[in-house]
């Protein structure tokens, strides 16, 4: 279908795919190569995944160290993903109030989901960067069988580089037609699974942390469950169960795929990919992370609340700004999930992150 390939022209026209989509990627009918249905799922995948939610405001929610995230740090394990990840966080903490008012605190060291997030988010941020690359590089194949090779092609060829059947005329065409097996769908099926494991990881350090917001023994003197009069309201106690179910189960649709075959059409196709499957779990997977994260952000959000009169940093207001312009903070319960909806679009829409620059 033609809306395929429009698809493909907006993800390289907003910058999702480096290489420009060239017509070869479909066949002469304008429909998607065969296979790279696979594809377009996880590079939507992708790109939503890698939307900033905010939810760093949490290492300031909780009273948590930024000597972490010490450059010296990063540099001696020095991932793209890693060192980037932690000079977000260095920006985003750099005029707080709230850090500023533990910095000679007595704590020892924070847990892993604050301390490693330069080591999680980053090996998330490396995987994407590897999945992107795969996926450039199979947006713009020829995945079609078989494929056809012209061997004299400068008279022949139309517009674009291509003969069409209105542009050949009565002249002979000489070519090598090759059965081949460039439709294989075997390196997207390995990312995308690879993907859902990463954005697995993702929401499950954001519970974690959720839990560390929520926790009366963690949470550094915020009111239990940061409900407002906590006994009469209980506050995100609920919300962070939905998001440890999240997490629950995208433990179990990051099992991978790709590791499976089931063989058809008389043998002749016996070892498949399974990408689709991986690809539409993908998409399961990136929603569930995003109301995770969703569900972080509210919370981080009441958070700051109870720390005012100590204001976050100017990033962290924007961010904190942008996601009270679609969530009221909660002064008592009620139900929750229209705000933790609009949160998810909000990150799902680059606006927090916008917020963050």
């Amino acid at each position: 279908m033609r809306v395929i390939r429009t698809i493909v022209l907006i993800l390289v026209a907003i910058g999702a795919l480096a290489p420009v989509a060239r017509p070869s990627d479909f066949n002469w009918h304008g429909r998607l190569a065969p296979g790279q249905s696979v594809e377009i799922k996880g590079v939507n995948g992708a790109i939503h995944a890698e939307r900033s939610s905010g939810t760093e405001v949490t290492v300031e929610a909780t009273k948590s160290s930024q000597r972490p995230f010490d450059p010296r740090i990063q540099q001696l394990r020095p991932y793209p993903g890693q060192i980037s990840c932690a000079a977000n966080l260095r920006l985003l903490l750099a005029d707080s109030e709230i850090m500023k008012s533990h910095e000679h605190c007595d704590k020892v060291q924070d847990a892993y989901s604050m301390r490693c997030m330069p080591q999680v988010h980053g090996a998330v941020r490396n995987t994407l960067t590897h999945c992107r690359e795969v996926m450039e590089i199979e947006v713009n194949s020829a995945v079609d069988n078989p494929l056809v090779f012209l061997k004299n092609t400068t008279a022949q060829v139309g517009a674009g580089g291509f003969v069409r059947p209105a542009e050949r005329g009565s002249a002979a065409i000489e070519a090598d037609v090759i059965s081949g097996g460039n439709f294989h769908g075997q390196p997207v099926a390995f990312v995308l699974d690879f993907l859902g494991i990463a954005l697995s990881a993702l929401a499950g350090i954001s519970e974690r942390r959720l839990e560390r917001m929520v926790n009366p023994a963690l949470n550094e003197g915020l009111p239990p469950f940061l409900a407002a009069g906590a006994g009469l309201n209980s506050g995100f106690m609920m919300p962070q169960v939905v998001a440890a179910s999240l997490v629950s189960e995208n433990k179990v649709l990051a099992h991978p795929a790709s590791v499976d075959s089931i063989t058809t059409s008389g043998n002749k196709e016996d070892y498949v990919s399974m990408g689709m499957t991986a690809a539409l779990k993908l998409k399961k997977i990136v929603e569930n992370t995003r109301n995770a994260m969703a569900i972080e952000a509210m919370a981080a959000a009441q958070a700051l609340d109870f720390l005012a009169p100590l204001k976050t940093s100017r990033r962290g207001q924007a961010a904190h700004a942008a996601i009270r312009s679609v969530c009221a903070t909660m002064d008592k319960d009620r139900v929750m999930y229209r705000d933790f909806a609009r949160i998810a679009e909000l990150i799902a829409s680059g606006k927090v992150a916008e917020a963050l620059r």
